[in-house]
């Protein structure tokens, strides 16, 4: 573990749905048909992302019937990222989330513009 506790794996307090490969970017998609999506892409060793993720978990309050929520190991997934870079057109960067309605991207923010509350106000 790291001296501040980055760079080992966080606990995941929220229900997240894990992305883990390629088939699940297209569930991801197909499920925002259904209700907005919003896809956390997380690096375990940067503090950066870890206070970024620390921060929106804590902030964090629809439910999943609301907007279903995704994370995405960066470490373990590289590959993934690159996809969804490619089908949203959002440029990668790390700490990033993507919000998709309809297929779509609604809203992208990186490092410390990231904000639960700002989402929440968007999906509302």
């Amino acid at each position: 573990m790291g001296l501040f506790g980055f760079g080992s794996v966080q606990k995941l307090h929220l229900e997240w749905e894990i992305l883990t490969g390629e088939s699940s970017v297209e569930e991801l998609i197909k499920s925002s048909f259904m209700v907005p999506v919003l896809l956390f892409k997380h690096s375990t060793r940067c503090s950066v992302s870890f206070m970024a993720f620390e921060n929106f978990e804590k902030e964090w309050s629809l439910s999943n019937e609301e907007c279903k929520i995704y994370y995405l190991d960066l470490l373990k997934n590289r590959a993934v990222s690159n996809q969804i870079a490619e089908m949203t057109g959002v440029h990668h960067q790390s700490p990033q989330v993507i919000v998709l309605r309809e297929g779509r991207v609604i809203h992208h923010a990186s490092h410390s513009a990231i904000s639960a509350q700002a989402i929440k106000q968007l999906l509302s």
